[in-house]
């Protein structure tokens, strides 16, 4: 099953300021120059549960002002921490530093909400306007020469302070972070990383709405009925709504989603309309026009690599590995290597497969990148007798979420879920619940947006707007984001099973959010790196097929029947299907990543197409039916999304994942005991311990590659 994403959609600052911006103060020393604090929302906490936002007050004007004051008021705060005349300790610096920038953080991580999930031109606008901005604000910090020596200061003596473990990881956490950004540098390479950083801040604004409008451009748009063949009646009824609220009154729009290859094209019949559909997806940033992202990539990498030269670094991808589980980009190479032979053979095995049964259907052609979903779908229904009609009836959005996801929440964790109606949200398709601990506590709000809009970004995510910290006495709000079609009005929203793993997916990540339970904002819940943070959400996926849950939640919508045995046995006996392509286009997608980030200053500004197909060869796994999962000019989460030599972190995670699902399998599977066990020893640690360990002590071994391979089929 492929996996779908979570996704920080944040201002992607260079040097990331997300351990400071998630601070908060009862201090504002310039709030007397505020101005229109009393009109802008943003100005004072807000009075709702939880904090929330109030986005019933909240305007597309309040934005931009609000950042810029919350850069100001952070900058005093630094500068007041850096220029303390009394010797430099644990809490008149970094404590300090923690609870600098409340402003600052209350309104960025509202924004990164609606931009990612609801945007427009004037947020688009100050989204590239911002960002460059926001960057020299990070360097305005972690280069500061005065705040690191007091910084480096605490960090030589911490061996003989009397702190708690989480605040000597602190400690450690805070001195790494300023000597990874260049606080070790000359000035005169100072003043040149800035450079380099707000550049490339640009770039990635100008790359996310480019990407946004280009998708939305690429909708294919259908006059003939008839060459949609294959859709279901609710199918063509959810495109023939999306193509009139598009000005297409009388036609079909299939809109994009983020990946190379589309969901329609698995039930497609007309091979014409899976070819317009497979190459607008394709092109989607590749038309030379004012969407075109090839030139941003192409110098994003190149400011990459040079950063990474000033930082010392022989490229972007060895300075970027330093604080993640794999280290180096050596270890990344190898760990993708060594999945490349089995997972290519299988390919190569499906691929065989698939022009044998088009070969027998009568068919005269070589099979292509926009054939493959709809004759492997052909084919397993062929093999299993399964198709999508048969598994859509019993997955009705509503239950899936309440029946299945928060079931397993209960069981596993003790927790229950409230719907609220009286916070006021971004968009009306948005819903709000109150999360309550074992104990009845109030313990967390989650807000769940499913359906896919134009002004959306594509794919799926979790992100927070309000970070938990004891210091700060913040609780968490997080949120989970999809794209899933929205059924015509007076329709259920049919999920696809692939719709459900997402759901379980990215509510693990909200899990890993919720049960954030620490002393300091930037070592709070999911604030873990790349290759670590997405263990949670990955291991919530195998819940979807756990007996006592699917049975609680598969219930057709017509009949009220739960999903009967023989069904299930089809999905389980089919779950390996597809695997070889699946895991290929996602490996295939990891290669591009470090190839782009391992390459070194001295070499030129690429050009996309020709380093894309070059790359792939060289690493075997150039396989034009096969094309990557995300294709560069297209690749949100290395150019947008912080995941930049971070892509293979979905395969590592995934041998973290299913080492400990296999871990709970061998315990008695969904207990509380287990349950617990995992919140305390993984879910509720957020930063605040060396990953390895934690697995380890989780586990009782190091991470084991075998329950990985046997779940892919590999083994």
């Amino acid at each position: 099953m492929y996996k779908i994403f979570s996704k920080t959609l944040m201002f992607i600052i260079s040097l990331s300021i997300v351990s400071i911006i998630m601070a908060a103060s009862n201090n504002n020393p310039s709030k007397n120059n505020m101005g229109t604090s009393s009109k802008n929302p943003f100005f004072e906490p807000s009075n709702l549960p939880f904090q929330a936002p109030p986005f019933n007050k909240i305007k597309d004007s309040d934005y931009k002002p609000a950042i810029e004051e919350g850069m100001k008021q952070q900058l005093f705060e630094i500068e007041k921490i850096a220029d303390n005349p009394a010797p430099p300790t644990f809490e008149n610096t970094l404590v300090a530093l923690e609870k600098s920038g409340q402003l600052l953080a209350r309104v960025t991580m509202v924004f990164n909400a609606v931009t990612g999930a609801n945007t427009d031109s004037l947020l688009q606008a100050v989204q590239e306007e911002e960002a460059p901005k926001l960057a020299a604000h990070s360097d305005a910090i972690f280069l500061n020469t005065k705040l690191f020596e007091r910084v480096k200061s605490i960090y030589q003596k911490r061996n003989q302070l009397k702190l708690n473990h989480e605040s000597q990881k602190l400690i450690s956490y805070y001195y790494n972070k300023f000597v990874h950004a260049g606080a070790n540098l000359s000035n005169e390479n100072k003043t040149k990383l800035k450079m380099l950083n707000e550049e490339e801040a640009t770039l990635i604004a100008k790359f996310i709405n480019k990407l946004l409008a280009g998708t939305k451009a690429g909708a294919l748009v259908v006059s003939n009925k008839d060459e949609l063949a294959g859709l279901s009646t609710s199918e063509l009824d959810a495109e023939s709504h999306e193509a009139s609220a598009r000005g297409f009154s009388g036609k079909w729009l299939i809109s994009l989603q983020n990946t190379t290859q589309q969901p329609n094209l698995q039930s497609l019949l007309d091979r014409k309309t899976r070819k317009e559909l497979f190459e607008d997806s394709w092109n989607r940033c590749e038309h030379n026009d004012a969407n075109d992202t090839r030139s941003d990539i192409e110098r994003i990498a190149k400011i990459r690599a040079e950063k990474a030269m000033l930082l010392g670094f022989s490229n972007f991808a060895a300075w970027r590995l330093e604080d993640q589980m794999a280290k180096t980009p050596e270890a990344v190479e190898k760990f993708l290597a060594g999945l490349v032979p089995a997972t290519v053979a299988n390919e190569h095995k499906e691929a065989s497969d698939i022009q044998e049964f088009i070969d027998k259907s009568g068919k005269d052609f070589k099979l292509e990148p926009w054939d493959w979903s709809y004759y492997a779908e052909k084919l397993r229904k062929a093999r299993f007798n399964l198709d999508d009609s048969q598994i859509k009836p019993y997955f009705v959005l509503d239950n899936v979420l309440q029946k299945g996801l928060f079931y397993e929440a209960h069981e596993l964790y003790g927790l229950t879920f409230k719907e609220l109606h009286n916070i006021p949200v971004y968009q009306k398709d948005v819903r709000v619940f109150e999360v309550f601990d074992k104990d009845g506590s109030p313990l967390a709000l989650f807000y769940a947006d499913y359906f896919k809009r134009d002004n959306k970004s594509g794919g799926a995510w979790m992100d927070n707007m309000v970070q938990q910290s004891k210091l700060l006495g913040t609780k968490p709000v997080v949120y989970n984001v999809t794209n899933f079609t929205k059924p015509a009005p007076g329709q259920p929203a049919l999920l696809s099973f692939d719709d459900v793993t997402t759901m379980f997916h990215e509510f693990g990540h909200a899990l890993h959010g919720i049960f954030a339970d620490e002393e300091y904002p930037s070592l709070s819940g999911t604030n873990v790196p790349r290759d670590f943070v997405e263990f949670p959400s990955q291991f919530n996926e195998h819940w979807a097929l756990y007996p006592k849950v699917l049975e609680h939640y598969a219930l057709n919508y017509k009949t009220g029947k739960p999903i009967p045995q023989e069904l299930v046995d089809k999905i389980k006996k089919a779950n390996n299907f597809n695997q070889g392509y699946d895991f290929t286009e996602l490996l295939e997608a990891a290669d591009l990543d470090m190839a782009w980030h391992t390459l070194p200053a001295s070499a030129p500004e690429q050009n996309a197409d020709k380093f894309e197909t070059a790359s792939l060869k060289k690493d075997n796994l150039y396989i034009p039916q096969v094309p990557p999962r995300y294709r560069s000019s297209y690749f949100l989460h290395i150019w947008g999304n912080g995941y930049a030599a971070g892509y293979y972190a979905y395969l590592w995670s995934e041998m973290l994942d299913d080492d400990a699902f296999n871990w709970f399998m061998n315990h008695g599977g969904l207990t509380r005991e287990n349950g617990d066990r995992f919140r305390k020893m993984i879910l509720s640690r957020g930063a605040t311990e060396d990953y390895s360990k934690m697995f380890h002590e989780f586990a009782g071994h190091d991470p084991q590659i075998e329950p990985m391979l046997i779940n892919r089929g590999l083994k």
